[in-house]
Formats: C-alpha cells, sequence, structure tokens
C-alpha cells in the first residue's frame, strides 16, 4: 500500500468514523440437534465455546496492531427453529443457552434465534416465534429474526398476521427498558444467509460449519468525500467518487476478515459493505444524501439519490472483493441515523417516504419506532407492503418496529448506544382487518418461476 493511502485511510479513521462494525462468526448447530433439548443445549454451548472462544482477544488484537476500530463481536447460528423441530421441550432454553454462550464469550450479540417460514410453519417454527417476546425479555444479548417471504415463494400471510402481534408482545414484555425487545427482532422477505448485522443474523443452512463474515460501515467517510466534490459537479462523477470510496473501505474489511480468519483457524466468508449509520454526528446516511444536493433527506429526490448510493457503494465493493455478501449497500434505520431523527422530528421524513425509500435501500424499514397504542394489525399490513416490495422487486426487505408503549407522537424513546434515540413517527390507523385476517399466502410474481 502506497503512503498515501496509508494516511488517507488513517485520516478516514480519525476524522471519518471509519470502521469495522463487526467481526461475526456464524456456527451451524446442526450437529447439535438431539431429541433431548437438555443434551441439545449442552451440545449448542459446548460448540459456540468452543469456536468462538478467541472472538474477542483476536479482535482487540487486531483492532491495536493496525489501528482499526472494530465495534462489534457477534456470533450467528443456525436458525434455532430447526433445532426446535427435533425436540418437544421449551424453545426459550435454547434462547438461554445462547445468552450464556455471549456472556461467556463477551460477545455484544448472538443472532439466529430465527425461523424461516416463507412458505409455511413446522411445528417447531411455531413454537419458537410464539416464544420470541418471552425469550428477547429473559435476554440481553440474544437477537431473533423470521423470514415470513421470498421472490420464489410469495409471502406467507399467517405468519404476517401472528408477525404483527409478536412485535407489539415484544415491546410490551420490555416496556421498563424502553421496549428494547422489539428493536431485537426483524422481519425478513429474501433474508440472507450470511448477514453479519444484527439483528437479522443468522447462520444459513448452505453455510459451511463456521465462517468469518465482516462487516464495514463508513458514511462518515462517503459524506466527507462528497463534501469536498464540487457543488456543480454533475450525478455521474458523484458515482464515481462513491465508488472509489467505497473500493477502499471495501479492501480494508476484506483485510481484516482474511487477519481474523487466518488467526482464528477459521475460513474467511464475505465482507458486507453497508452504509450503517450511528447516532453521531456525521456519521449519517441522511447527512450523504444532502451532500448530493437535497434541502434534506425525505425531499422529493430522496429516493432517486438512495438507488444512487446503493448502487454506487455495490459497485464499488464488488470491484475491490470476490467476497462481498451480506445486505451490502446503505441501511436506513431512523433512530441510529443523526439525520434522519432530524429530518423526521421535523415532518419531512414519514413513514409513507421511508416505505418508498426501502425499495432502493439494501434492507428496510429499520427502528422506527410508533405509537404504543398501533393495533398488531396495522403493524401486519406494514410488514406486508414491505414483504411485497422484496419479493417483486427480488431483494431483501424487512422491518424493524418498536411500539412505544404509552407513548405517542412527538416523544421520544432513547435506546442508547449504536440503537440510538428517535421520535415517534405518525402511523395511518386505517384499519386493514379484513386482508390481514383472510391468511394463507399471497402467491410469488409469475415472473420468478421461469425455467
Amino acid at each position: 500500500m502506497q503512503t498515501q493511502q496509508i494516511l488517507e485511510t488513517i485520516k478516514m479513521i480519525d476524522e471519518d468514523y471509519l470502521d469495522i462494525r463487526t467481526i461475526t462468526i456464524g456456527i451451524s448447530l446442526l450437529d447439535c440437534i438431539d431429541p433431548d433439548i437438555r443434551v441439545s443445549c449442552q451440545k449448542v454451548e459446548e460448540k459456540i465455546c468452543r469456536i468462538a472462544k478467541d472472538l474477542v482477544p483476536v479482535a482487540e488484537e487486531i483492532s491495536r496492531t493496525y489501528g482499526i476500530p472494530i465495534v462489534n463481536k457477534r456470533v450467528s447460528v443456525t436458525p434455532i427453529s430447526l433445532l426446535c423441530s427435533a425436540t418437544q421441550g421449551d424453545p426459550i432454553e435454547y434462547a438461554l443457552t445462547l445468552e450464556r454462550c455471549a456472556q461467556k464469550l463477551g460477545v455484544d450479540f448472538i443472532g439466529g434465534y430465527s425461523a424461516l417460514v416463507q412458505k409455511g410453519y413446522t411445528e417447531g417454527d411455531r413454537r419458537l416465534i410464539r416464544s420470541i417476546p418471552q425469550a428477547l425479555k429473559q435476554t440481553s444479548h440474544v437477537c431473533s429474526s423470521v423470514n415470513i417471504g421470498s421472490t420464489k415463494a410469495g409471502i406467507n400471510m399467517n405468519a404476517v398476521k401472528e408477525l404483527g402481534q409478536i412485535i407489539r408482545d415484544c415491546a410490551e414484555l420490555t416496556k421498563d427498558d424502553n421496549c428494547l425487545g422489539a428493536a431485537k427482532l426483524v422481519v425478513f422477505c429474501n433474508a440472507p444467509e450470511d448477514n453479519p448485522f444484527m439483528a437479522g443474523a443468522f447462520h444459513g443452512v448452505g453455510e459451511a460449519d463456521c465462517v468469518i463474515n465482516v462487516g464495514v460501515s463508513g458514511p462518515g467517510v462517503v459524506r466527507a468525500a462528497l463534501a469536498k466534490a464540487s457543488k456543480t459537479a454533475p450525478m455521474d462523477e458523484l458515482a464515481d467518487l462513491i465508488k472509489r470510496t467505497a473500493f477502499k473501505i471495501t479492501r480494508m474489511g476484506q483485510m481484516v476478515g482474511v487477519l481474523a480468519s487466518e488467526k482464528l483457524g477459521i475460513p474467511f466468508g464475505i465482507v458486507d459493505l453497508s452504509l450503517a449509520p450511528t447516532p453521531a454526528i456525521g456519521d449519517s446516511v441522511a447527512h450523504i444524501l444532502e451532500e448530493m444536493g437535497l434541502s434534506t433527506c425525505g425531499a422529493y429526490g430522496t429516493t432517486a439519490c438512495l438507488a444512487m448510493l446503493n448502487d454506487a457503494v455495490k459497485k464499488g465493493g464488488v470491484m475491490a472483493t470476490s467476497h462481498v455478501g451480506g445486505l451490502s449497500g446503505a441501511f436506513i434505520p431512523v433512530s441510529e441515523d443523526a439525520g434522519m431523527i432530524d429530518a423526521a422530528r421535523s415532518g419531512v421524513l414519514n413513514l409513507e417516504k421511508l416505505e418508498a425509500m426501502t425499495a432502493v435501500c439494501s434492507v428496510g424499514l429499520d427502528m422506527i419506532i410508533i405509537p404504543g397504542d398501533t393495533p398488531a394489525s396495522i403493524i401486519s399490513g406494514i410488514i406486508a407492503d414491505e414483504a411485497a416490495i422484496g419479493m417483486v422487486n427480488s431483494k431483501t426487505t424487512a422491518v424493524r418496529l418498536i411500539t412505544a408503549v404509552g407513548k405517542k407522537v412527538g416523544e421520544e424513546l432513547n435506546f442508547g448506544g449504536l440503537l440510538g434515540h428517535g421520535p415517534i413517527m405518525k402511523v395511518n390507523m386505517a384499519s386493514n382487518e379484513i386482508m390481514i385476517d383472510r391468511g394463507g399466502r399471497i402467491p410469488a410474481p409469475l415472473q420468478s418461476l421461469k425455467n
């Protein structure tokens, strides 16, 4: 690496909030299945703690040696509903086992308390989904996700209906902790199997026995690069600038992934280059969009700018490594992005505009706080809309909504840390109960069935 490139990287880290957002070890638990849930949990704990025992020390060593901030150390596991299908025990025993593992290892989060029900339920899926609110209440580090749709399978409307109530229950059971339970649950369409970002991370059944995935975040770096560009520069020049910046960020992520892989003796999987913001000033996707010429995030033109940003980030990442995966692109979590928090407070950014933006961002409606009296049927309708966008456009979409129990529009909820804080956003309360009560499955588009 040339001296100038080294200096540029140092500046990105020191001034522009460049970091490795996470090193995540994905671990398969398929060999931990046992009819006796106590035996199964013992196998799970032994395997996770054996494989990931050096994750935190190695990450901290790499961070010290190279001066690169590594913010989170995480573990993702096989969807636990697969293990539940082989036993009649209480699924919460698995959640408590995962929590013990997280505490022993010192990791920030462990993901995979999950179910994949896009085509229907198994009995294990049903029991796990019903247990999610209690599991998230009784644990601090466990994250949960449910995939309810895909481009190939369509949308499982029975699951859509159930998850609307599950989200409300998660918030209600953790209302004394800022409804944090709902912030640890993601409902997906087209969930990726190699996603290192929480709360939606799980280790897909098509993955290796164990693998290292790296998530890189650099919205501050992209914003700083755009701030230096001419205010009259055409959009294609801005796109090229974003690609070059994404290239540099991705190369750093690959270097960290390869180093961690060598030191841990675990195969290197993917680099997820996602512009995942934080509440810190200067580390905002909304501010990137405003550097492109928007008066504020949420104004007309926001979706077009976000589409260009997402496309350029992905192309820059692909040029830098053949290991790009996960959700790579731009995240738009309202409570975690200082610019989006301001836009939501002012009323310029609303739920309908955010839904339009999810058609082109890397995921979906993320970390959005809604009134505590929002009915489950309305939440289910929001999930159905997001899933439809993902299904028809063959992209990942997701919903992570937090019903702020006892609070109304205009008030705020504060989670602290990376989860941030944000205003409670207005929700259209028009009833859709008849549509939700129909259940069944929305079929996949015909074009997905060719060949």
